[in-house]
């Protein structure tokens, strides 16, 4: 055996069962200052609610001596009013009935008049004949619970207004972005009201000549400056003309108006292109012209002549600044040499631009089949591929014109509108489309 191990009891030995001794209790570990120093509140109370028994904890939570409780006051008593009430009304009948209660919430009263939210559990001790004879109650402090809860509501009642705010805003950004949409809707109207005011409700008949005409909008929100017009000058004379205005917007329109205005009024006055490109630029010029932002515009202005009897068509034009128009002919092969080419118009200064511009006349014929296309720069300068840096431009347009199987100035006009709505918003600028053709032979 080691030195000082205490050697194993002998067989038989009782010492083996023995229990160890439990150590000596120290003095906190007496039941009356378990019950006195108790994390929580404890009292008992006569069956009348009288305290004949509080321990220090619930005292101290109260700010009361045990004197001026014990034997002087009822348990209601220590209750808030509206404790008292619910204590008097609900919580007492309910520990009558069953006999124990635990976990309501009550607010006790402290000796300077605050309030101690507490959690209440209650039971009846009943004697050998099994009369109750007093009522133990545990009182747990509820400040932390009750602060806890009220944060949760406070924060609750948070989420509520800002989820009320933010469904406010939502409704009024929905009723805004509506207003919104419902004043886009009166401008777009509006703007296309007064677009359609700048052009033709309708191209006339012309005797000996077919007509055609489109005006491709780029944008609903802007209001574009081309234009163009047909109308009888008499003596089987007819005047077109066709252009557009520098800038957009209402300032393009009204510089429109009187684009429009003046180039009939000159035509009727003097029916040589050239002449009444001339009056045009000296309005717009003395208009215009000398202002920190000057207008000015291109166009194309003609007078044709139907010959019924030679059928055919001779056209005398003069441009300013405006692309040349395309001549299509019906007697040449499909995408052949010849069935698509520009009409040359030397010349051309800008409209508007300078006060003394110099405009160059031309002429052409349309035999049967034949037909000239006018169009504005918003379909040579769409942008073709995805970056939106090449334009479309002339050349491509006239091999898109030479391979159409119709020269029919309608069939013509509806090719060049699907061509544009294909481009799509490669197209930043309005366009305007006019075509005249003398008719096919029959057979």
């Amino acid at each position: 055996m080691a030195p000082g191990r205490t050697p194993d009891p002998a067989p038989g030995d009782d010492r083996r069962n023995r229990v160890p001794p439990a150590a000596a209790p120290g003095p906190e570990d007496s039941a009356e200052e378990l019950y006195d120093a108790a994390p929580c509140g404890f009292l008992s109370t006569a069956m009348d609610g009288t305290v004949i028994k509080v321990n220090a904890t619930l005292l101290d939570w109260l700010g009361r001596e045990r004197r001026e409780v014990v034997g002087r006051m009822r348990f209601a008593d220590l209750l808030t009013v509206g404790g008292k009430l619910y204590y008097e009304t609900h919580f007492a009948p309910l520990l009558g009935l069953r006999g124990e209660i635990g976990g309501i919430a009550l607010e006790m009263r402290t000796a300077t008049g605050g309030r101690l939210p507490v959690l209440v559990s209650a039971a009846v001790k009943r004697d050998a004949d099994g009369e109750p004879v007093l009522i133990r109650t545990t009182v747990f402090d509820a400040s932390d619970r009750r602060a806890y809860e009220e944060e949760l509501l406070r924060r609750r009642r948070a989420a509520d207004e800002a989820r009320d705010l933010a469904e406010a805003a939502r409704r009024e950004a929905e009723a805004a972005r509506s207003r919104s949409e419902a004043d886009r809707a009166r401008l777009t109207d509006a703007l296309a009201v007064l677009q359609q005011a700048l052009l033709p409700a309708d191209l006339p008949t012309v005797p000996g000549l077919d007509v055609a005409s489109h005006y491709y909008t780029a944008s609903p929100d802007r209001l574009g400056g081309d234009f163009y017009d047909l109308f009888a000058l008499g003596a089987g004379r007819w005047a077109f003309f066709l252009g557009d205005v520098s800038g957009k917007g209402p300032r393009a329109a009204a510089v429109t108006s009187l684009t429009r205005y003046t180039l009939r009024a000159a035509v009727f006055h003097d029916s040589d292109p050239v002449s009444a490109l001339s009056t045009l630029n000296a309005v717009l010029y003395d208009r215009y012209g000398l202002e920190a932002d000057p207008r000015h515009c291109t166009a194309v202005v003609g007078i044709v002549e139907p010959d019924a009897a030679r059928g055919r068509t001779r056209v005398r034009l003069a441009s300013g600044g405006h692309p040349p128009a395309l001549m299509l002919r019906a007697g040449a092969p499909v995408d052949g040499p010849g069935r698509a080419d520009y009409l040359t118009t030397p010349g051309g200064m800008l409209v508007g631009a300078l006060p003394d511009a110099v405009f160059t006349p031309a002429t052409a014929v349309l035999d049967p089949g034949d037909t000239l296309l006018l169009y504005t720069d918003g379909l040579t300068e769409a942008r073709m591929d995805p970056d939106r840096t090449t334009l479309y431009g002339d050349e491509r347009l006239r091999d898109f014109a030479a391979r159409q199987v119709s020269t029919a100035p309608g069939d013509v006009i509806a090719a060049v509108a699907d061509l544009l709505e294909k481009l799509g918003d490669g197209v930043d600028d309005d366009t305007a489309l006019l075509a005249l053709g003398v008719p096919s032979r029959p057979g």
